[in-house]
């Protein structure tokens, strides 16, 4: 935990200083933003808010993380969340989804939460030829690209600390472990260029540009997302409950 909390208030401090990594993520949460649809009815919840920034794009969303922090509204864990049947109408996980050791507990608790037509969106790295060794190089996490996926239901108590990047392109883009996608209607599924974030040095490194060379790396990034086994970066993804 405490480990966690240096973390959060290194990023915040990161986050207040970096005009740059602000800019880029305004982007990010837009695109989260346009796959919710506010017909739904219930809560909108973000899993693993951390430094809590989506609210600047949904003010409405509820933030939640596993360790207590001030701009939070609730404490939960993503494997048993506070919430009754069909009470959510968007759970969304930025940066989140790799740290699930075992994805199939949490979705199943997903569907037991979402609302009828309710939606999982995650936002998470994309593992492409030229990603794979900057996330491999750059990234204190593991790509895990041929690691197991656990395919566990449930997960006990003491659960470790888990990151496997690679996860969200190997289930939701290849389709390894399929099983997990059992009773899921996939949305969208889109993976996107995204130099100018990986180049910004995100909120671990300095950038490697100046600020005003964002606007030309994301129209770089718009053209090269049309090979995204080749350029992609990151990755956008929306689910439904099938039945």
């Amino acid at each position: 935990m405490n480990r966690h909390q240096l973390e959060i208030l290194r990023n915040r401090r990161v986050w207040d200083s970096k005009p740059l990594l602000r800019q880029i993520y305004a982007d990010f949460y837009e695109r989260i933003t346009r796959l919710t649809d506010r017909a739904i009815p219930g809560r909108i919840v973000e899993i693993g808010s951390g430094i809590g920034n989506l609210k600047a794009s949904l003010p409405e969303t509820l933030s939640t993380d596993a360790h207590f922090n001030h701009w939070l509204d609730l404490v939960c864990d993503a494997y048993e969340l506070p919430f009754a049947n069909g009470a959510v109408s968007h759970l969304i996980l930025f940066d989140v989804f790799h740290h699930l050791s075992a994805p199939k507990c949490f979705m199943n608790e997903a569907r037991r939460v979402l609302a009828a037509g309710g939606r999982l969106v995650l936002f998470e790295p994309y593992i492409s030829w030229a990603s794979r060794p900057i996330y491999g190089l750059f990234h204190p996490e593991p790509v895990a690209w041929r690691a197991e996926i656990n395919p566990a239901e449930t997960l006990p108590r003491p659960r470790p600390y888990y990151a496997a990047q690679g996860n969200a392109t190997r289930i939701f883009f290849r389709r390894e472990a399929g099983a997990l996608l059992e009773g899921w209607l996939v949305l969208h599924a889109e993976a996107l260029a995204s130099f100018g974030y990986a180049l910004s040095g995100g909120f671990s490194r300095p950038a490697f540009y100046p600020a005003r060379w964002l606007p030309w790396l994301q129209r770089m990034d718009k053209l090269l997302s049309r090979w995204p086994k080749l350029f992609g970066v990151r990755c956008l993804i929306g689910l439904t409950p099938s039945g």
